[in-house]
């Protein structure tokens, strides 16, 4: 059966896969139409309509003594007539919000806008990038109250605001670096609020970025399952504490105490329990420098 597809159309396709896979990147440069002849056994006529099409699809430039390269991606704030920065990310957020990071990618994105996959990429450092910017959005929803006061209870909230964001978008934790952060504008509002709270307490540079860091990566750390317990409980129909007692022997000793009234062990019950013992232990580093104001 002969490939309806004109044979410059599978080049365009083939180098625009290279682009959108990072195999070629901006101000790279593209094959020459030699190369296309010999790399695909076209005619240079074919060769040079495909450069042609890429350019006229802005995937490619010209650049003074290189010849063609990859465009650069730019994906403006606001757009009349084309694609808005907040409807890309929003459309990212919602496929990630309802079939996990493993479902997102640029062509699903552009699926779901209704627009060519190559519309996207000549704006973005493909997927890499769009993470990084939904991980952004996630944090820019967090509406901040007026700080508590005291350090303690202003890491609470803070705590508390960061896990509901993770509940919100159970996708996140895997998103947030502590050792190599990303510096966009949500995040960096949620760390400014959040340092607030070691204000004034004396502490060196190294020891506030260190407590801000310790309490960061606890509830991220825990947050961590929110994902894969709701697909736990998705796919067994029990909660966790209907798994334990289903797992453990009927008779153990160790049922008797998980089944005991008042004995509950879920994900807010552990997150609500090692924060507060993380902030007492915190408090053997804050409150004496406290005390000494």
């Amino acid at each position: 059966m002969n490939d309806p597809q004109p044979p410059y159309l599978r080049i365009v396709a083939d180098i625009e896969r290279r682009i959108a896979d990072g195999e070629l990147r901006p101000g790279d440069p593209v094959p020459t139409t030699r190369a296309i002849v010999r790399e695909w056994g076209v005619a240079m006529a074919t060769a040079t309509k495909a450069l042609a099409a890429l350019k006229q699809a802005g995937a490619i430039e010209s650049a003074a003594r290189v010849g063609a390269v990859v465009a650069p991606r730019r994906l403006p704030s606001r757009s009349a007539g084309g694609l808005e920065r907040d409807r890309v990310v929003r459309a990212a957020m919602e496929i990630a919000d309802a079939d996990g990071l493993a479902a997102l990618s640029m062509r699903a994105v552009a699926t779901k806008l209704g627009v060519a996959t190559m519309t996207l990429y000549r704006h973005l450092e493909a997927k890499a990038e769009l993470t990084q910017l939904i991980a952004d959005a996630a944090f820019a929803e967090i509406e901040y109250p007026e700080p508590p006061p005291g350090w303690r209870s202003h890491l609470r909230v803070a705590a508390q605001l960061q896990w509901a964001t993770y509940q919100r978008h159970p996708w996140l934790p895997r998103l947030v670096s502590i050792t190599r952060p990303v510096t966009l504008p949500g995040l960096l509002e949620y760390g400014l609020w959040t340092l607030r709270a070691l204000d004034g307490l004396g502490l060196d540079p190294n020891t506030r970025l260190h407590v801000y860091a310790t309490m960061v990566n606890y509830v991220r750390g825990t947050a961590v399952n929110i994902e894969s317990e709701a697909g736990a409980e998705l796919d067994t129909g029990m909660t966790s504490k209907q798994w334990i007692r289903a797992r453990l022997p009927v008779d153990g000793p160790l049922i008797a105490q998980v089944t005991e009234p008042g004995a509950e062990l879920d994900l807010e019950s552990l997150f609500a329990f090692g924060l507060e013992r993380l902030l007492d232990g915190l408090s053997v580093v804050l409150t004496p420098r406290e005390a000494r104001r």
